[in-house]
């Protein structure tokens, strides 16, 4: 049994048991791909995958058990090649942040600026996804870490931390009518066209849970995952504007006012999400805790090791 055997077993799952495309994912060819697979299973006395005549179709039960053995040795191996290079380099490397539009664009600028400053020689990397595709991104080895609203609190696999905290404002044209209104109710919102975000993004099923419970149907005139987008058509008096706080600026938003509605959808909490037993360079430690203060290297150190107690604001 070798290592290589481990990574052609993975890449073959990892590549919808595609041989030649996993051959070429580890610069290799596919009968010698093949070849070490049938090794494998031979040693181990057990079918990895099932066939349908030379083609792999599938993982058999046992097959199964040996992806997760797999997937744990990989990623011990890829800890202590990351263990070399951090002692070698302290404050140089590689560093990918999967994230939503939304944190990319309003949550996050002061803190990458803040970052790069401390470690000009790290290269940063902003993938954007839906909250459902940046916990992917991480659990594939894509991105060091996932930060987001929705979805990644309790993904097999990450273990996921609360950051910051924000709520939601309704965003309308200066002479708008719920200006007037001394505390905006959910009914007078609903008589007005929405404009808001996807319904995957930003607290989005908050605002349809207050609705329902309600027994409010607002008509959704347009949704969408950028605020600015948004922002764009209220300004055009086409609906009522539904945005995170955190995308309101009051100098940069000129034609537009924000009512606070954090009474009527609650707060939001936005979570960074690690891959469960990574190791984690230095500077990922440092990111977090410009991210969130609360948030020390101690107590990621304790909740990547398995501790099972919990953390919330």
């Amino acid at each position: 049994m070798n290592l290589h055997q481990l990574r052609f077993v993975r890449e073959a799952v990892r590549q919808n048991f595609n041989l030649t495309e996993a051959a070429k994912a580890l610069y290799t060819s596919q009968p010698g791909v093949s070849k070490a697979i049938i090794e494998l299973e031979e040693e181990l006395g057990v079918d990895i995958f099932t066939r349908h005549g030379k083609r792999i179709r599938g993982l058999t039960e046992p097959g199964r058990a040996v992806l997760r053995s797999v997937e744990l040795i990989m990623q011990e191996i890829d800890g202590l090649k990351r263990i070399g290079k951090e002692f070698a380099a302290q404050d140089t490397g590689s560093f990918t942040i999967a994230t939503t539009h939304t944190q990319a664009r309003y949550a996050l600028p002061k803190v990458v600026q803040a970052f790069t400053q401390k470690f000009p020689k790290v290269r940063l990397s902003l993938l954007q996804g839906s909250p459902k595709q940046v916990a992917e991104m991480v659990l594939k080895d894509q991105a060091d870490m996932a930060i987001a609203t929705e979805s990644i609190t309790s993904v097999d696999g990450l273990i996921s931390v609360p950051c910051y905290q924000w709520e939601h404002v309704v965003v309308v044209p200066h002479d708008h009518p719920l200006l007037k209104s001394r505390n905006v109710t959910l009914e007078e919102i609903a008589t007005y066209p929405l404009i808001t975000y996807d319904s995957a993004f930003t607290g989005r099923a908050k605002i349809d849970h207050a609705f329902a419970i309600r027994e409010l149907k607002p008509d959704v005139l347009l949704e969408a995952i950028d605020a600015d987008v948004i922002k764009t058509y209220v300004e055009l008096g086409m609906g009522v504007g539904i945005i995170a706080g955190m995308a309101f600026d009051a100098e940069r938003d000129k034609g537009l006012e924000a009512i606070s509605v954090g009474h009527l959808f609650g707060s939001n909490v936005s979570r960074v999400a690690l891959k469960q037993g990574a190791y984690l360079r230095s500077y990922v430690y440092s990111f977090i805790e410009l991210l969130s203060p609360t948030l020390s290297r101690k107590l990621i150190e304790q909740l990547m090791s398995g501790a099972k107690d919990s953390y919330e604001l």
